[in-house]
């Protein structure tokens, strides 16, 4: 069976405002298999959001374990995401899980992968997925030449352009702000 491909999402942080979004396609191989997933979600009444690439199901795992974690610790991000990493290392069902998160609140962007990774990524800018280096480049010429944009139509903009490249990132956009 071939494997679900990945994705593109990118987060960034921009003049006091914060945007994550990611496109909506599902690939089965060299196959469209859905064109509109909803690959962001808001957690902690919106004060966090997530971002995934990789398969959904084992993206939906980690949200859930991510969401009981800011539970548990009160909505710290930071010590919530740090916690899932070590579970996701650790414990031999979620090591198998196939994906990456983007997790976002006002003050900072993370990204969380099953090696173990936090990472407080350079410039204000997340991305993941097979079109991060596309949405990545995209977003690092937007924030150093267009300052005039928001963080939300920088994200949308990175997004374009690297589902213009990547077969595996279409144009079906979501973007929500912090």
């Amino acid at each position: 069976m071939p494997k679900i491909k990945s994705t593109t999402v990118c987060a960034i942080r921009h003049n006091g405002e914060v945007a994550i979004g990611a496109d909506g396609q599902a690939t089965l191989g060299n196959t469209v298999a859905k064109n509109n997933v909803k690959k962001i979600r808001k957690l902690q009444e919106g004060k966090i959001v997530t971002g995934f690439a990789g398969s959904t199901a084992d993206a939906f795992t980690l949200l859930e374990r991510f969401d009981e974690k800011l539970s548990t610790y009160g909505g710290n991000m930071k010590r919530a995401a740090i916690e899932l990493a070590k579970d996701w290392r650790m414990d031999r069902y979620l090591r198998r899980l196939e994906a990456m998160m983007i997790v976002a609140d006002k003050e900072e962007i993370l990204v969380i992968s099953g090696t173990g990774d936090v990472l407080e990524p350079d410039n204000e800018i997340a991305v993941i997925g097979s079109g991060s280096m596309y949405a990545q480049s995209a977003a690092l010429a937007l924030k150093k030449h267009a300052t005039q944009m928001t963080a939300e139509e920088m994200v949308r903009e990175s997004l374009n352009i690297a589902a213009d490249i990547c077969i595996y990132t279409n144009h079906n956009l979501i973007v929500e702000k912090v």
